[in-house]
């Protein structure tokens, strides 16, 4: 088999794994918090289970990018589904005996899970670095891409299941535990050369690493894509029903955010090879901008589905944008470092935007909690438009 047709065959195991990985988390995001407004003391303790799933991937990030650069991506891969079948137990047995701390327990792991597959993009380009190093962009673009499948899967599979069981929601954290299952035997299936992710040659300082105006922007911007993204979506279940729309209507919602956040994976690694990952950015914030806009509009079921498409159009050229940025700024010596600070830092914003979601959506409202994304959302505007400058100034001095 030829590189190119060895690089398409691990692609796609890794598009899979994508699949499997927002089917669990696409179904998070739709249940956590309803099972949590169960469960809770407290309406305002609601998305709880969501800010601890994001707490275990904040944790584990760092540690998940140092294990898997010594032991490799299978390994860490596999790790990984084992927690995810972990949480999606302990979940299912909270539910079912009506404990909180227990659903939030099994969360922590689903997060853990979350952390070691969130690399799943930075495997696409290891890769096509080992194999055929034209693909780089559209292999982190197509991964990121099989999302779709997830955000399909997801909000259908719990709309089944959602009442298979005695205890509402205990019959889909059950299946999501049989998909963490398939994902242990795909991860098993990945095969990346060594030489693809291995730690070698001279290491810079850290410092000097992290100084870079390129990286600064990457790990910014990327952090803010899912800061700002995890602020709506987290409260749109919850406002949908506070607005007398059913969880179906809640989960169609979702299914076509999710889509939205995927569908442009087919076709962004190719603009980012014509127009450059700074213009992508751009038209990213545009896109959160216009999202903005039409939720603070109105409260009908077409505001949340209009908001929540752009939202995931945004949230996708951001993203990606930002991922292709960072892998331009480290070396092999330095990947594993930069990789687990990146994800640190958009993990901590997510932990924020989770936890001040159920609260803002509870005491100010859904129209004007999402006037609290775009601050944010300028920042990154700005963050781009300087690093633009920089580059400028540094192409005229040479």
């Amino acid at each position: 088999m030829n590189p190119s047709a060895l690089a398409r065959r691990q692609i796609g195991l890794l598009c899979l794994a994508q699949a499997l990985l927002y089917t669990n988390n696409v179904t998070l995001i739709a249940v956590n918090g309803l099972a949590g407004l169960a469960l809770a003391p407290s309406p305002l303790w609601a998305t709880l289970p969501i800010s601890t799933h994001i707490v275990g991937s904040a944790v584990a990030t760092v540690p998940a990018s140092l294990a898997m650069g010594r032991w490799g991506r299978r390994a860490g891969f596999m790790f990984g589904a084992a927690m995810g079948l972990v949480g999606t137990a302990l979940a299912t047995a909270g539910v079912l005996s009506g404990s909180f701390a227990l659903l939030c327990l099994g969360t922590v792991f689903t997060g853990v899970f979350n952390a070691f597959w969130q690399y799943l993009r930075f495997a696409a380009a290891d890769v096509a670095e080992a194999y055929d190093r034209s693909l780089k962009e559209r292999a982190i673009a197509w991964v990121l891409a099989g999302g779709i499948a997830g955000g399909i899967v997801g909000p259908e599979m719990s709309k089944l299941t959602r009442e298979l069981l005695p205890a509402s929601f205990a019959g889909t954290y059950a299946a999501l535990a049989v998909f963490a299952l398939i994902g242990l035997a795909v991860a098993s299936q990945v095969q990346i050369p060594q030489s693809g992710g291995a730690v070698s040659g001279p290491a810079r300082p850290l410092r000097q690493v992290l100084a870079q105006p390129a990286l600064i922007v990457a790990v910014l911007v990327g952090a803010i894509s899912y800061g700002a993204m995890n602020l709506l979506m987290t409260a749109t279940p919850l406002a949908m029903q506070v607005c007398g729309f059913g969880y179906p209507q809640a989960a169609d919602v979702i299914k076509w955010h999710v889509i939205a956040m995927f569908a442009p994976g087919f076709f962004t690694g190719a603009l980012i090879r014509r127009h450059g990952t700074q213009p992508l950015m751009l038209a990213g914030c545009l896109l959160m901008f216009s999202a903005i806009g039409v939720a603070h509009a109105g409260l009908s079921y077409w505001h949340f589905w209009g908001a929540l498409l752009l939202l995931g159009l945004g949230w996708n050229l951001m993203f990606v944008g930002a991922t292709t940025l960072l892998t331009t700024t480290y070396r092999p010596a330095e990947k594993a470092r930069v990789q687990g600070i990146n994800d640190l830092v958009v993990f901590l914003t997510m932990i924020t935007s989770s936890a001040a979601s159920g609260a803002l959506v509870s005491t100010a409202g859904w129209l004007d909690l999402n006037l609290f994304a775009a601050p944010a959302v300028a920042l990154a505007v700005a963050a781009v438009l300087w690093l633009l400058a920089q580059q400028r100034r540094q192409a005229l001095a040479t």
